[in-house]
Order: structure tokens, then sequence, then C-alpha cells
């Protein structure tokens, strides 16, 4: 009859804390070992730091004492576990070893256990800390005595795949696995761990590289499954069965680099939290919090929730576990009326603004999350921590102490990192009436290394799923919130350019809005002259066709050939002052070419190691460049590179998740801010990039319920000032009968903000004159004599607008989805 019980946790719901709860600019660092990548007891966090060689701790900016080193030979290190009942034991994953250490005894460890064939990938206590079971890239899983004898008392080649695996202890005799398939998709499998032939049930999940890491909670058979490089956190409930079910599905702001589950006593247990999980990202760590949905008041103890949990003092010394040992560490109720009393501390006078220390149990109604900063509470020492019945927050203060009166806000900036004007934007999506409909026949499957769609301030061009390479070139996008030119995307035959062979790429010219260049998979480029006013008929001869080389268009001559490149060249981009061109190759390579001066380039470097595409763009005034590509796992990566130093490689970098497509970047000069996003991805990443370390600010992301194809901005001048616009562009979707419209996103920056609502302040910090880049500086004969030009610079400002500042920025992008329709994206 277990079947038909209902269980209580089924509803259990994820709450994601406010980005004000959040532990931002943490610096985490490489994720290419085994492992969690980070930890949390009551009072810290400990996670995997930028800085070699140093651990982080407390306000995650104090270096940790070292107490003691142990050394257990020669060989990679990669995996550390604590005993679940006896002090100072570990088991070390050593090479291929496991190996059981007492640290008491810093000389060698208890038990060097059977080596294993390959790689060690996970290990795992039992509860009751009697049994040791491994996984392995050999596929073997294996579970040890080591008390009895150093080689396994279960083994069996159980897994599908040597692709990385974990390895956990479920409830009374039950193992959980976490792994790959033989179709490379990830699973999740339970075993006797008496009889390890054969799996007692399994669930499939996506197909992604990214590994799973696997976190079980004893007391509430709740299973949280968080990919390496994805953005979703899975909750299970594993039955007594036993079997698996799923409880949630938790959509993520940013990819997780590691996850943690937090001690039970730290739990705000009268909001009904069973479960708290610390989501580790590249530069923030993000609570997620678990909670029962049940009528409450905040002062009831729902005890069927909570039934009595581990405590915290050891149940014997790591000797007594080797002498025979067998004591269990004593539980401990959760309810706060049984928990010992704690003296108040002394008062500590709050900061002015909250950055380091919390803000109090201030609930958030939308989230459900207490707003504080702090993800953990204050324990006791004793075996049965303590907490105060009147607390209301299961974030409460105690994890980050709260600064002096005395420091400064330059100190506490420094200990956080820079932080960007842009980090709070959001997005939205804009009217119907802004949308672009029924447009019907796109290609989808233009070469990674085409941006998808182009778009100047009079026409979307965008590739047609039609033989002959046909290119659909739609008037009128300016408008934005009034009608736009929807006859010409109805069913009707358009009038198009017909390419006649295959698209690879296509781009405006920035001088003139009428020119359109095409290159084609015939290694030819055409150039097109659109007529004023748009296309009546098909175009079928372009003006020019050109061979793939650096061209005079005014002549229509070659001028040069560049050498060097070795493979296809994925990606090139001019430096802002005209005079550079840089390159990004299959070969591996990052060039940059003075053509003026020789056909060779001037400088090269290493590049991104992935072979599957990439793109280059020229950021913080042309002093570096920024690289999209993929590292040698295939995991999407961010490359800055100084522009003086290529042979040195990549300055910094930033690992963006696994996904096939490569990421397209576009850069605001202006404001510093780039813009991401791949062809079929749901997300659009923002940054803004600095010359000094960190180098990469995140700041929030878009999701999209539509995948997107491409991005395009438009000149400066087409934004709404007013409406504190940093820059503008338009989106499309498969659905023949949605449209899609203005993408939004707001944030508030750091300076003074003007009277709620107003919109006559313009906002000087914003808006810096811009270069009139769609307007030539010099000829090409000019420029090919060895003048070098400079464009003008304009003001933005409307002469009835006050110089001033607002808290919303605000960019508009245009996204070209898969779909039948442009969306215009709001940021």
């Amino acid at each position: 009859m277990n079947r038909f019980k209902t269980s209580k946790f089924k509803n259990t719901t994820p709450k994601i804390a406010k980005k004000d709860d959040w532990i931002n600019n943490v610096r985490a660092g490489s994720f290419s070992c085994q492992g969690n990548h980070i930890k949390a007891s009551s009072k810290l966090v400990a996670f995997n730091a930028e800085q070699a060689g140093e651990a982080y701790s407390n306000s995650c900016s104090s270096p940790a004492a070292l107490e003691l080193t142990l050394r257990p030979g020669q060989g990679r290190l990669e995996l550390v576990l604590f005993h679940p009942t006896s002090s100072a034991l570990l088991a070390v994953g050593s090479n291929k070893s496991p190996l059981i250490w007492d640290t008491n005894r810093q000389d060698a460890p208890l038990a060097v256990l059977e080596q294993h064939s390959d790689q060690l990938q996970s290990l795992s206590w039992k509860r009751d800390g009697s049994l040791l079971a491994t996984s392995c890239k050999d596929k073997m899983l294996r579970v040890f005595d080591p008390r009895a004898q150093l080689t396994p008392v279960q083994s069996a080649k159980s897994l599908q795949s040597n692709k990385d695996s974990r390895i956990l202890w479920a409830k009374d005799d039950f193992l959980l696995t976490t792994g790959f398939d033989m179709m490379r998709s990830r699973e999740v499998r339970l075993w006797d761990s008496r009889k390890l032939s054969s799996s007692l049930s399994s669930v499939t999940l996506s197909t992604s590289s990214g590994t799973l890491i696997p976190l079980f909670d004893d007391d509430t058979g709740l299973l949280i499954l968080a990919g390496m490089g994805d953005t979703v956190v899975d909750c299970f409930e594993v039955s007594s069965e036993p079997s698996l079910s799923q409880v949630s599905h938790c959509l993520m702001d940013t990819s997780t680099r590691g996850v943690a589950m937090v001690p039970k006593w730290t739990l705000d247990v009268t909001s009904c939290e069973v479960m708290r999980v610390l989501q580790l990202t590249d530069s923030c760590i993000v609570p997620i919090s678990y909670q029962v949905p049940r009528k409450h008041t905040g002062q009831e103890f729902h005890e069927d929730l909570y039934p009595d949990t581990v405590g915290t003092t050891p149940a014997m010394s790591a000797e007594e576990w080797w002498q025979g040992g067998n004591k269990q560490v004593e539980k401990v109720s959760l309810h706060p009326d049984k928990q010992p009393k704690q003296k108040a501390p002394a008062a500590k006078p709050m900061p002015a603004k909250k950055e380091l220390a919390s803000g109090g149990s201030k609930e958030d109604p939308a989230r459900g999350c207490s707003a504080s900063s702090s993800p953990l509470s204050t324990p006791s020492s004793s075996a049965a921590p303590s907490r105060s019945p009147s607390s209301t927050s299961g974030l409460s203060s105690g994890f980050l102490p709260s600064p002096s009166p005395s420091q400064s806000a330059k100190a506490i900036q420094s200990m956080l990192g820079p932080m960007s004007k842009f980090r709070h934007i959001k997005g939205t999506v804009m009217h119907r009436d802004t949308h672009i409909t029924n447009m019907r026949g796109l290609n989808l499957t233009t070469p990674g290394e085409c941006d998808g769609f182009c778009v100047n301030r009079h026409r979307v061009a965008v590739p047609l799923a039609i033989s002959g390479g046909q290119i659909a070139c739609l008037r009128d996008v300016i408008p934005l919130l009034s009608s736009l030119s929807l006859a010409e995307c109805q069913d009707t035959a358009l009038p198009t350019i017909q390419n006649s062979v295959n698209v690879v790429d296509f781009a405006w010219d920035p001088f003139d809005t009428h020119r359109l260049a095409v290159a084609g998979d015939d290694a030819k480029i055409r150039v097109w002259q659109v007529p004023e006013g748009g296309l009546k008929e098909t175009l079928t001869e372009p003006d020019l066709i050109l061979q793939v080389r650096l061209w005079n268009l005014e002549s229509g001559d070659e001028v040069k050939i560049l050498t060097g490149h070795e493979e296809q060249i994925f990606g090139m981009a001019w430096s802002p002052d005209g005079k550079l061109l840089a390159t990004v190759c299959k070969d591996g390579k990052v060039r940059i070419y003075d053509p003026r001066k020789s056909t060779a380039p001037v400088q090269e470097g290493p590049g991104p190691e992935g072979h599957r595409g990439a793109r280059v763009v020229w950021v913080c005034d042309g002093k570096y460049l920024l690289v999209s590509g993929f590292d040698s796992r295939s995991e999407r990566a961010l490359y800055l590179y100084s522009a003086d130093s290529l042979s040195t490689g990549a300055t910094a970098s930033t690992l963006m998740g696994v996904a096939p497509s490569t990421l397209i970047p576009f850069y605001d000069p202006d404001t510093s801010v780039i813009i991401l996003t791949g062809k079929g991805d749901t997300r659009v990443h923002i940054y803004e990039i600095v010359p000094d370390a960190p180098h990469f600010i995140e700041c929030s992301s878009y999701h999209s319920q539509e995948p997107h194809k491409g991005l395009a901005f438009l000149p400066k001048t087409e934004c709404n000032v007013r409406d504190v616009e940093i820059a503008r562009g338009p989106n499309s979707h498969q659905d023949k009968h949605r449209a899609s419209g203005l993408f939004g996103a707001t944030g508030q920056g750091e300076a003074t903000t003007p009277p709620s609502g107003s919109k006559e302040f313009f906002q000087d910090d914003l808006y810096i004159d811009t270069a009139v880049c769609w307007e030539p500086a010099l000829t090409a004969s000019a420029w090919l004599s060895g003048i070098n030009g400079k464009h003008k610079k304009i003001s933005l400002k409307p002469k009835d607008m006050t110089p001033g500042v607002d808290s919303d920025q605000i960019i508009r992008i245009c996204i070209h989805n898969m779909s039948p329709c442009l969306t215009w994206l709001l940021v």
C-alpha cells in the first residue's frame, strides 16, 4: 500500500532569493576538477577561488589559515570526504586509489584501498559510516568495508559511459548514481548496494555534456540535480520502493558551476523551509530555498516535516572507528523551543548601505524569500544548534560580518570588487503592435559564422529557405511604436534578392543604407544595391562580384590578399580607428593585421582551443580584443586579449555554459556593454567590459520564450534618450500565427535619480558624445594612401532636456528569433 501514500514533500517549491540576497563578485575559479566546487557549513561557505593556491571563507575575501597538510603521495588529488560519524577521519581520492586518513596521524594513511583501473570519479560514505562507495571511469561501481578488507565487498561494471559520474548513498542500503547513458543523455539510477549488477530505478534527463551534481537529504528523501553549465536545478523525491519522482524544475538566471546544501539547523522551520541549496556561478552565490506550501502563521512548527536530524558532535574518534566502533551521531530536534538559549551579542551599528551585512528579515512576498544578504544563519557551537524562536528569516545574519562604522564605502567596494550600473537590467516583451508578423520560409540554417540577419536604419535583410540563396529586404523598421509594413510579410510573393548560391553571410554597408554585401558558398561576394523605397521587383544581377579579398568598392579593385591563415576564418573585425584588422581562425590563432603595411599579421597569439566557431570584436577603445568561442571541453567561453600582446594569450576569460552554437557578441563602445546570444538560445547575456580585473562584470540576463536566431543594432541616433535607451535594434518566432515585439529591460544606476516618472533629465553619465559611425571619415583611396580619418562626434541631448541622471538604463536590440517575425528588444 506504500505506493498509494501521498508524500508530504511532493509539492515542495523552490524560491530563488532576491538579487540583493546573493553573494556577489566571488570570482569563482577553475572547474576542471571533480567535486561540487562549493561546500557550506552553518557559518561559512568555501568554494573554488580564482586565485590559485588560496582558500576563501566567511566574507569570501579573507584568506583562511592553514591548519595542517597531508601528503598522500604522487598524483593529482581530486576528492576529499569527511566521515559522517567520526572526527578527523577523511576519505581521499588520490590518483586511482581511495585512501582512508586519520588527520591526527599525518605520517601515513590508515588504509590504501585497492587501486582502480582508471580515474576515480566519486566517493560516498554510507550514513552510518560503515561502508565507502566509489564510481570510476572504468564504469565500475565498488563498495568497500575499509576496516575489514582493502578489496571491494561488492563491485560490478554497472555504468554505461566512462564520462564523469557521481555516487551517493541514498536511504538504507540504496546507492544513487548520476552519469550518462550510451546515447550521451544524462541519467540518474538507483542501486541496491548488495547487488550492483542491475539498477532498481532510473530517470533519463536532457542531452548535455555538463556533469550532473547530486545532493541528497536523508531526512526528506529529496534529491537535488544540477548540471555543470546549466541554468536548471531539478528536485526529485526518492521513495522507499525505491523510485524517483520529479518534484520541481527551477530555471536560474545564471549557469551552475557548483552546488551545496546548507545544514538543516540553519533552515527557517517556521516558513516550512525543508532544504536550502547554494548555487555557485562564475561571479555570485545564489541561495535557493525549498519550502512545503502550507498554511502557517509564522510561529508554527510542523513536526511531520522535521524529523530529528543528526547533530554536530562526532560519535567517536577516528581511532575508535578504526578499532571497530559503530556509534552513531546523536540526533537533535529542529523545534525552536528545544534549542539552547544563546546570549545575545553586543549590539553593532548597522551599515548605512547593505552590502556585506544582513538587512533584517523583511519578507519578499513575490518570491517567498527573506530579504537579507546572508544565505546561512548563525548556529550554536553545541550539538543542538540554536535558533531564536522569534526568527522569521531563513537567510538571517551570521554568515557575513557587519562592517564596522569606520569602514568606508571604498573599503567595502574593494572587498566586493567592481559593480556595473547595468547589473539590475530586466527583460520585458513589448507591445504586439510593434511586431512584424507572418514572416514565413526563413532560413534557419545559416552557418555559425553568420549573424543570421542584419539591420540598418531603413531595412532588415533576412535569408529565406528558398533555392538560389534568396534574401528578403523589409522596409520601414524605424517607427517602433507605430504599425510596421506588414504588407511586405504576407503570403503573397515577395520581391527578393536572388543570390544564386547559398548565403553564407551578409552585411549592410555602414555608410550606404542601400548597399548589401552577400557572401556565398562559392567563395564570392556579391554586392547589391537596393533601390530607394525598397524592392519593387526581384534583383538577379549584383552590382559587383568579388572574391574573398580586401577590396576597394569605389573602383571594384582588389587591394590585398592577407596571408597566414591555415584554416577557415571564423570572424574578423576592424579596429575602432580603422587602422587594424583582427581575425580569429579555426587553426586556433588570433591575429592582427595592418593591411596597408603588410599582408602578414603584425601580431599573432593563441585563440580558443575549440574548433566549433568563434567571433571577435574590439573593446575598451580598441585596447583589447574580445573573442567568443569554445574551450577544449566544448564549453562556450569569452576571452579578452590585450591588443598590444596577443602572443601572451588571453588576459581574462569566463565560461558561458555548454551549448552547440557560438555566442554572437554585440558591443556598445559608449557604455562598454556587450550583449551576447547564440542561435537557438533563449537567453541573452549582458556584461560590462572593463580594462581592469575582473574585466567581465556580469549584469542581469534576459530569458525569452522563443529561441533566437540573431541580434542586430541600429545607429545610436535611433535611441529614444527620453526613455533612457542606450541601443536599439529589431527577433523572430517559429509559430506563423505568433507575433514578437519589443523586448525591454530596465535597471538601476548608481547616480542620483530625478523625481519618479520624470523624463526631462538627460542621462549624461550614459550618453557620452557618440561617433557618427554611419558616415565615412575619408574615402577608400585616401585610406589606402596612408591617411587616417576620425569620425566626428555629436551629442545626443535634445535641446529641451536638462543634464542629469535617471535610474533606468535601456537597450533596444533587434533579435532574430527562429520564427517568422522580428522582435524588438528593449534593454
